[in-house]
């Protein structure tokens, strides 16, 4: 983590301009921090950027603007702005850094709760610390990288609830001053399960970035009971199915889906406080009817806001040059251009013939090139093994990836594969683990699983090094830029 954040807070504001989408997700941050809610830009205003960058922050209007995610994400980018000025592109970028670099400690912590062993909780880390997706994204100011925080504490939140649940389970299944269990087939209650709500709060906030956040949410409540019902089943319960679906899954249901519901709706608290937002006095001119009166005249506003919201998501189909289908992502197909400048001798700095300065968010290869071979090894051992943390590898993946497939026709980037890369770490680990060897291996084997275990680590180091002019928009000669895109052109 030390490392990583080093390598992401370094020249931070280097490029002091709105690259890719900050020119949205930036602007909005502080106009919630100024007014609570997101204001259109003023009407003829020419070149809002500039005057945005050059420190002018009065570009809006009085009107609203139509946003299409909700806030959460834009509170945390307002956050950096107003510790650090709304002139200072450190600021912009300080939240996406700040949790970049945290997760990757919890990423390390999480792959300890998974397998106990300090030798792969380090190498997870590590690979995450050095995958260049992750690194664009925590140097950048939007919202997915605060999507994948969310929905990566959540998941921590839930493997601590799962070694909590099994040590009740055990003490109140196994108590030997209990030893006729007949009157309760269906097991013991497990008591109040607070990981689990703070899970809950989590994935409300993951929501509250971006709907995709819904996504994890299905998988990972879905995850959890089914955790329930194996420990139930290992445990000897005689009903452990019922168990874990009226024990278990009701309450998961009300302390993960209505604690995240209850979140995200306080998510948009600027909104309700404030009277400009967008329809946010909708329902005065449309007034209910029926049993709709119930329904206090915010929500109804809300929930008109969010059809049209939905409307938009589900009608986007536009051309755009960086756009890429889902099948692409996990091998970097068509990693995404952030920032590009091509400078010739004598401008910029550039002392050679030509030069470029080039930002992609292109991942490491050896995570993601690795995962797209490992997840085949990972799914054996899920369906076939019933190993538990292959399944709990693949859940991001199958929150965070397989939902696009739907989308065929949707304008979408690999961008957003950013929101399960950890779970892309998680996969190559898992086979990482098989190559260490268990503890009933023997030495020799054990010794050449970490020789071959710390090479790929190494490799992936020096991937991330040679890449690393790419990924901060440093000043290099053309011909440079054009080797280290030979590769990624290729694929």
């Amino acid at each position: 983590m030390l490392v990583g954040g080093i390598l992401r807070f370094v020249n931070l504001g280097q490029i002091h301009r709105l690259i890719f989408d900050e020119t949205y997700y930036v602007k909005q941050g502080w106009s919630l921090i100024q007014f609570g809610y997101e204001r259109d830009i003023k009407e003829g205003l020419e070149e809002p950027d500039e005057l945005f960058t050059n420190g002018t922050a009065d570009v809006w209007g009085s009107a609203p603007d139509l946003v299409v995610h909700p806030p959460v994400g834009k509170w945390m980018i307002g956050a950096g702005e107003w510790l650090f000025g709304i002139d200072s592109s450190f600021g912009w970028r300080f939240a996406a850094a700040v949790v970049g670099t945290l997760s990757i400690l919890l990423l390390g912590r999480i792959a300890w709760l998974m397998w106990r062993n300090a030798t792969l909780a380090t190498v997870a880390a590590t690979l995450l610390a050095v995958d260049g997706h992750h690194f664009v994204h925590s140097r950048t100011g939007l919202l997915d990288i605060f999507l994948m925080w969310w929905v990566l504490v959540a998941f921590y939140f839930l493997l601590k609830d799962r070694q909590q649940a099994r040590e009740r389970l055990a003490m109140r299944w196994g108590s030997v001053a209990n030893p006729d269990r007949s009157f309760m087939s269906w097991g013991p209650r497990l008591g109040m399960r607070w990981w689990r709500i703070a899970a809950g709060v989590s994935l409300g906030l993951a929501c509250g970035t971006k709907w995709s956040g819904a996504f994890f949410l299905a998988v990972f409540g879905i995850m959890t009971v089914l955790w329930d019902m194996n420990a139930r089943r290992a445990a000897g319960v005689p009903s452990w199915f019922k168990g874990g679906v009226f024990k278990d899954g009701v309450p998961a249901f009300f302390s993960i889906v209505g604690v995240a519901a209850l979140t995200y709706l306080a998510s948009w608290t600027g909104w309700f406080a404030t009277d400009g937002g967008w329809k946010r006095d909708w329902a005065q001119d449309n007034p209910s009817e029926g049993l709709a009166r119930i329904v206090p005249d915010p929500l109804r506003s809300l929930f008109a806001y969010h059809q049209e919201v939905l409307s938009f998501h589900t009608g986007l189909q536009n051309e755009h040059a960086w756009a890429s289908n889902p099948w692409t992502w996990i091998v970097q197909g068509r990693p995404t251009l952030f920032f590009s400048r091509w400078p010739s001798e004598g401008e910029d700095g550039c002392t050679v013939a030509e030069c470029t300065r080039y930002i992609t968010s292109l991942g490491n290869l050896f995570v993601w090139w690795g995962a797209a071979v490992g997840i085949f090894v990972v799914l054996f051992l899920w369906l076939f093994g019933r190993d538990w943390r292959a399944g709990a590898a693949l859940s991001g993946v199958i929150a965070g990836w397989l939902p696009w497939f739907l989308y065929q026709t949707r304008t979408i980037y690999s961008f957003y594969a950013i929101a399960f890369t950890p779970w892309l770490v998680l996969i190559v680990v898992t086979v990482l683990a098989l190559i260490l060897g268990g503890q009933e291996a023997s030495e020799s084997r054990r010794f050449w699983g970490r020789v071959i275990v710390v090479s790929y680590v190494l490799l992936a180091v020096l991937f991330f090094a040679l890449y690393y002019p790419v990924y901060v928009g440093q000043l290099i000669p053309r011909t440079q830029w054009s080797l280290l895109m030979f590769l990624p052109s290729w694929t």
